[in-house]
C-alpha cells in the first residue's frame, strides 16, 4: 500500500491549466463617490496579493479554516482517514480538509464527492505543499475561494459585504467573511433571519478561535462585542441602461491612457475609479426622459421617429461628471453624446470670435492684421453677401455666398458681443473669413475639437455647418472659455488599481486655447445671451450661467452649451436614423410648430437639470 502511494505521488503533476474561474476576474467600475457602479465579466473575482490582506484578516481565515496550516503537509491525516472510512463502509464522503486541499479542489478538480476525487486531492496537496510557500498557497486560496453574492476571492468579497477593499477590512469584519467560506448560502445575513442567526454565531466562535491560535489578543477581542453587520444589497450587475455607456468610455479612457492592451485588460481584475457623479446623472437622464415625453414615433412619424438626445456635463478640471447616451446600451450602443455625426451649427461661433479677438482680422490683402474688440460692427442684416478682400465669394457652383439668420430676420448693425449673446449668424460668418478660416481651425483644435470633426474651410465652416463635434467635446471646448482660455482634455477615470496595485495613467493636462482676455470676452457675450439674449429662457433657472444656443441651416440639429460655476454642459436634439447615421430634419418634433427653433428643447432640458443639482 506505501509503495502504491509513493508511485502514485511520483506520478502525480499540478495541471497546468486551472478551472476558468481561477483564472478569470471580472472589472470593476466606481461612482465617483467610491460606490460600485457596474462590474464586467462573466467571473467575479479580482487578485489581491497576500501582502495587502491585512495579518488579522488572514489569522480569521486560518482560526477558522486551517489553524495549522503554516505547520502540516498540506493534508489533514485525520480528515483523509474520516473519508477513507466513509468510502469503504458505504457512507458519505467526509471533509475535514486542509486549506491547500480547498484550494486544490477550487482551482483544479472539479466537486464531485467520491474517494477517487479525494485521493487527487490529497495527491495534489501534498505535491503543492513542497513546491510553492505556503503564503503563495494561501494567496491563491484567499483569491479563489466562493464567498456568495456571485463574488470569488476575498477582496470581491470584501467590496461586496462591506463595499471596500479587503485592505481596510478590521478583524471583527475579517472574521464574518471567513464565517462564509463554511458556506456562504448558510451564513448570508441578507438571505433571511436564520442565516443572520447563523453568522452571529459563527463570527463570534471565530473571534474566540482567533484567542486561542493567538491571531488576537483577549483585550482587542473584548472590543468586538458588536456583529459587523454587511451591506443588504450585492454588487451591481452586467451594466446596461445609462451604466452601459459610461462603463464603455471609463474602458477606453482606461487602455488609452494606462497604455494597456485590450486583451491583457479582458482578463480582468482591474477597479476602474470613474469621474461619473451619481446624482448628476439620475438628474440628466430624467431631465431627458421629461423632454422625450412627448415624442410620439406612431401619431408623428415624420419628425419624431428617430428623434435623439445626447448630453455631457465635463467639471472644471475635465472631469466628465454626467453623460446621456441613449436609452439603453444594451439595446443601442451607439452613444449620443459621443457622436460626431450631427452639424454643430452657430453654437461654434464663440469660437470664431475667440479667435477674432486674439488673432485680429486681414480685409485687404497683404496688410497687417487689424485688431477687433466686443464692440467691433458688423452688419447683421440676413442675405448679406460675404466678402473676400477680393470681392464676393463665389461657391463652385458659380453662386455667391450669402448668409443667413435665423428666421430671416434683420439686426442692423450690431457689435460682435451683440452677435454672439443674439445668436446673429451673418456678422460671425463674415467673421470667420476676416480671420481666416485656418485660424479658426487652430482655436477649435485648442479648444478640443477633435481634428476629424472639423469640416473643410469654407465659408459656412464659421458657422458650424460643416462640423460634427461630440456634445462631449462641445461641452469641453466652452469650458475653456470658463476657465480663462485654459483647455484640459475631457477624462473619465481618476485612477485605476489591479491587485491593489496602482495602474499608472497619463493624466490630461490643461493647455493655453486662447488668451484670458479673449476667453472672458466670449463668457461676457454668454452670459448676456443667457440674462437677454437668445438663451433668456433659462435665466431663472441659473441666472449667472453662460451658454449659446445653437441651429442648423437644414434644422437637423438643436444645440445648447452652457457653463455654471461647477459645470458646463452640451446639449444636442436631433434626428437621425442609426442604419445610415444621416442627420433628418426636425421640423414638427414632438408637435412643435414648424418654425420652433429645436433648440429651444435643448434649453428647456438643461433648465431642468441645472434646478434638479442646484
Amino acid at each position: 500500500m506505501t509503495g502504491f502511494v509513493t508511485l502514485a505521488y511520483a506520478v502525480t503533476d499540478i495541471p497546468d491549466d486551472l478551472n476558468s474561474f481561477a483564472t478569470q476576474q471580472d472589472n470593476v467600475y466606481y461612482w465617483a463617490d467610491g460606490s460600485t457602479m457596474a462590474r464586467t465579466g462573466w467571473v467575479s473575482r479580482s487578485e489581491m496579493p497576500l501582502d495587502k490582506v491585512p495579518p488579522k484578516v488572514r489569522g480569521a481565515v486560518l482560526a477558522a479554516e486551517n489553524a495549522s496550516f503554516y505547520s502540516d503537509p498540506g493534508v489533514s491525516p485525520s480528515g483523509v482517514l474520516r473519508a477513507v472510512k466513509a468510502a469503504v463502509t458505504g457512507g458519505e464522503t467526509q471533509g475535514g480538509s486542509t486549506i491547500t486541499q480547498q484550494y486544490v479542489k477550487n482551482a483544479y478538480l472539479n466537486q464531485d464527492r467520491t474517494l477517487s476525487r479525494k485521493f487527487t486531492e490529497v495527491l495534489l496537496a501534498l505535491k503543492l505543499d513542497n513546491e510553492k510557500s505556503k503564503d503563495q498557497i494561501l494567496q491563491d486560496y484567499l483569491n479563489t475561494s466562493w464567498f456568495g453574492r456571485g463574488t470569488y476571492g476575498i477582496q470581491r468579497a470584501s467590496q461586496a459585504y462591506y463595499g471596500k477593499d479587503v485592505s481596510q477590512l478590521n478583524p471583527s469584519e475579517g472574521a464574518f467573511l471567513a464565517s462564509l467560506l463554511k458556506g456562504a448560502g448558510l451564513f448570508d445575513p441578507a438571505i433571511g433571519p436564520e442565516n443572520r442567526e447563523r453568522a452571529v454565531e459563527r463570527w463570534s466562535w471565530i473571534l474566540d478561535r482567533m484567542v486561542e491560535t493567538g491571531q488576537l489578543s483577549a483585550a482587542e477581542r473584548a472590543t468586538y462585542r458588536t456583529f459587523p453587520e454587511p451591506s443588504a444589497t450585492s454588487l451591481a450587475g452586467v451594466p446596461g441602461a445609462q451604466t452601459g455607456y459610461l462603463v464603455e468610455m471609463a474602458k477606453a479612457y482606461t487602455v488609452k491612457a494606462g497604455r494597456i492592451k485590450e486583451s491583457e485588460f479582458d482578463l480582468g481584475g482591474y477597479q476602474i475609479y470613474t469621474t461619473f457623479d451619481k446624482d448628476r446623472m439620475t438628474a440628466l437622464t430624467a431631465a431627458v426622459q421629461e423632454a422625450q415625453k412627448d415624442f410620439d414615433p406612431e401619431k408623428r412619424p415624420d419628425s419624431d421617429k428617430f428623434a435623439k438626445i445626447g448630453a455631457a456635463s465635463i467639471a472644471p478640471d475635465g472631469r466628465l461628471l454626467a453623460v446621456y447616451g441613449g436609452p439603453d446600451y444594451l439595446k443601442q450602443g451607439f452613444n449620443q453624446a459621443n457622436a460626431t455625426t450631427i452639424p454643430v451649427g452657430s453654437a461654434f461661433t464663440p469660437i470664431v470670435y475667440a479667435a477674432a479677438l486674439d488673432e485680429g482680422i486681414v480685409r485687404t490683402r497683404g496688410k497687417a492684421r487689424t485688431p477687433v474688440s466686443p464692440t467691433s460692427v458688423y452688419d447683421g442684416n440676413d442675405q448679406v453677401t460675404v466678402q473676400t478682400p477680393e470681392g464676393p465669394y463665389w461657391d463652385r457652383s458659380g453662386k455667391v455666398v450669402k448668409g443667413r439668420n435665423d428666421g430671416g430676420r434683420n439686426w442692423g448693425q450690431v457689435t460682435l458681443h451683440q452677435a454672439v449673446a443674439n445668436s446673429v449668424n451673418t456678422p460671425l460668418l463674415q467673421l470667420g473669413l476676416d480671420v481666416g478660416l485656418d485660424q479658426v481651425e487652430t482655436y477649435a483644435e485648442r479648444a478640443g475639437l477633435l481634428p476629424s470633426s472639423l469640416g473643410p474651410r469654407i465659408p459656412n465652416f464659421a458657422v458650424g455647418e460643416n462640423s460634427t463635434p461630440s456634445a462631449i467635446r462641445m461641452a469641453s471646448a466652452y469650458q475653456s472659455f470658463a476657465a480663462d482660455g485654459m483647455h484640459t482634455d475631457p477624462y473619465s477615470v481618476r485612477s485605476a488599481t489591479r491587485g491593489g496595485t496602482p495602474v499608472p495613467l497619463a493624466a490630461p493636462k490643461a493647455n493655453r486655447a486662447m488668451s484670458a482676455k479673449a476667453a472672458r470676452a466670449v463668457t461676457d457675450a454668454l452670459k448676456a445671451s443667457v440674462s437677454e439674449g437668445a438663451a433668456k429662457a433659462v435665466a431663472k433657472a441659473h441666472p449667472g450661467a453662460a451658454g449659446k444656443t445653437g441651429t442648423t441651416a437644414a434644422n437637423t440639429a438643436g444645440w445648447f452649451v452652457a457653463t455654471t460655476e461647477q459645470e458646463t454642459m452640451a446639449v444636442v436634439v436631433y434626428r437621425m436614423a442609426l442604419t445610415d447615421l444621416i442627420p433628418l430634419p426636425l421640423t414638427g418634433l414632438g408637435g412643435d410648430a414648424p418654425t420652433t427653433p429645436a433648440s429651444n428643447r435643448a434649453v428647456s432640458l438643461w433648465g431642468d437639470y441645472v434646478k434638479a443639482v442646484k
